[in-house]
């Protein structure tokens, strides 16, 4: 089955997606609300995730403003916990995730901010995942920020797709082609879609994404885990050192994929590894801790921390890669503990 397109608001010939690293005029994200990963009101699991996200918003908004979306009700408790500069707005949320349920910032042809609006069913109708409101947040984004919506059949989470800016995009088969998303899609369905909706000119296919990302409450393997775009050309990638570990041959797939790919302008990519955290379980679960889901904002790298022997080893790899931002090291433990990292619950709005 193809993916189907239609309307005159989705008519583009040179529509883009810029990269996170362009100047961007704000950063999204939503408030934990009581749900399955996060548990009751009142419960400490949610006051954990509140604390969590609540960290990761303050670190970003020293280099750029933040709007925080709660459900109706939570936006006196998140302006109190939030302590610091934030805009807070009350939308109707199932979920915190708002890079997967958010929208894709786009810039039209005539320079002006656009956005996408995938189709989202709760990471590919999960049994744990409730989207009745989530499935209506790309659109309300939109509004907020006062960009026209393209709309689109495709089911994507932005943490599928990362894109150089420039008509090159990485994917994984696992989301993209995922029966529980796009059922009977194929490769050329999906690139067609991208092409039409971010401006994208070719598609890098990694077969998949980490072991643990395919868990009760995994995204079955999203691409902002494994491997993301540092400028043009250029690609982290996640590497697994201990040749033990499920990932090890994983890692050595993908890298195998991204070292024989060109991007759209007929380019070797380059590929630097980004070795895992040696922590490799929690509580006897595997964990995908990974220093790809950083988030870079106006000025600085906003990276994952794991009270980890490799924290500082990936700081000094951010700083090499990126000389002239900040890195500024979040302890995200409490967000991979629910299913996503920082990368997951940020989604940025380019300035144009």
């Amino acid at each position: 089955m193809s993916v189907d397109v239609a309307g005159p608001e989705t008519s583009t010939t040179h529509r883009r997606m810029p990269p996170e690293w362009a100047p961007h005029a704000r950063t999204w994200m939503a408030w934990p609300t009581p749900n399955a990963t996060f548990g009751p009101e009142g419960g400490e699991r949610l006051a954990r995730a509140r604390e969590a996200w609540a960290a990761v918003a303050c670190t970003v908004a020293h280099h750029e403003p933040v709007t925080i979306l709660t459900a109706p009700g939570d936006r006196a408790g998140a302006e109190a916990a939030v302590r610091c500069r934030a805009d807070v707005v009350e939308v109707a949320l199932d979920d915190a995730w708002l890079r997967d349920s958010g929208p894709s910032f786009v810039v039209e042809a005539d320079g002006s901010l656009g956005a996408v609006a995938w189709t989202f069913n709760g990471w590919g109708q999960q049994g744990w995942a409730s989207w009745e409101h989530d499935r209506r947040v790309g659109r309300r984004v939109a509004e907020l920020a006062g960009a026209p919506v393209t709309g689109s059949d495709l089911v994507l989470e932005g943490g599928g797709v990362h894109v150089d800016g420039q008509g090159t995009a990485l994917v994984t088969e696992t989301v993209l082609l995922d029966p529980q998303r796009n059922p009977g899609a194929s490769r050329a369905d999906v690139e067609a879609e991208l092409r039409r909706t971010l401006g994208v000119e070719r598609t890098v296919w990694l077969p998949r994404g980490l072991s643990a990302d395919y868990g009760e409450f995994g995204t079955r393997g999203h691409v902002d885990l494994v491997a993301s775009f540092a400028r043009p050309g250029l690609v982290l990638a996640h590497v697994q050192p201990d040749p033990a570990h499920p990932d090890h041959e994983v890692c050595a797939e993908n890298l195998r994929v991204l070292r024989a790919a060109e991007d759209a302008r007929g380019r070797a990519l380059e590929v630097v590894e980004v070795p895992a955290p040696q922590v490799a379980e929690v509580d006897g679960e595997l964990v995908d801790y990974s220093y790809i889901n950083h988030y870079l904002v106006n000025g600085a790298v906003v990276l994952c921390g794991f009270d980890d022997p490799r924290d500082a080893e990936a700081v000094a790899l951010f700083r090499r890669v990126f000389p002239e931002r900040a890195v500024d090291q979040v302890d995200a433990r409490d967000v991979f503990a629910f299913g996503g990292g920082i990368h997951c619950i940020t989604q940025q709005q380019p300035a144009v």
